[in-house]
C-alpha cells in the first residue's frame, strides 16, 4: 500500500505523520541540538564561532538523516514548519536524491500533534 507522509519540522523537533490507507501513525523525534548562537565581533579562523557553527551543522545533518530514515519509503512527502529547517531539510532530501517525492513546502506556525495530523490528512484528502 502507498505511504504518504507529512512532517512538521524545526531545528528542535520533527513530527512525522504517516498515512497508509486508513492507518495513521504519528512519530516525534527530538533533535537535542543546542541553540544556534550568533557571536558578535571579529571572526577569526578556527574561532569559537566557527567551531560552534560546524558542530551545529554536523548535528543538523545527523538529525535530518535520522528523519530521512523514517520517510525513505514514502510515496509523497509534505513538508511544513515555521522556519528555515523545512527549506534546509528539503535541500538535504535533494542531496540524497529523495526530493522527487516532495509534493509541497508550506510555512506554518507552531502546531500541536493533532493539528499537524489534521493538516496532513486534509492535504492528502484533496
Amino acid at each position: 500500500m502507498k505511504r504518504k507522509v507529512g512532517l512538521w519540522i524545526d531545528h528542535s523537533k520533527v513530527v512525522i505523520v504517516s498515512l497508509t490507507g486508513d492507518l495513521e501513525e504519528i512519530k516525534s523525534i527530538q533533535s537535542n541540538i543546542e541553540k544556534h548562537v550568533r557571536f558578535s565581533g571579529g571572526a577569526q579562523k578556527n574561532s569559537e564561532e566557527d567551531i560552534h557553527d560546524n558542530r551545529f551543522t554536523n548535528h543538523l545533518n545527523k538529525y535530518y538523516d535520522e528523519v530521512i530514515s523514517f520517510i525513505r519509503d514514502a510515496e509523497s512527502i509534505l513538508i511544513i514548519g515555521p522556519g528555515e529547517a523545512k527549506v534546509e531539510f528539503k535541500k538535504r532530501l535533494e542531496s540524497e536524491k529523495q526530493n522527487a517525492r516532495v509534493v509541497n513546502l508550506e510555512t506554518v506556525d507552531k502546531m500541536t500533534d493533532p493539528q499537524i495530523a489534521a493538516k496532513v490528512r486534509g492535504y492528502y484528502s484533496n
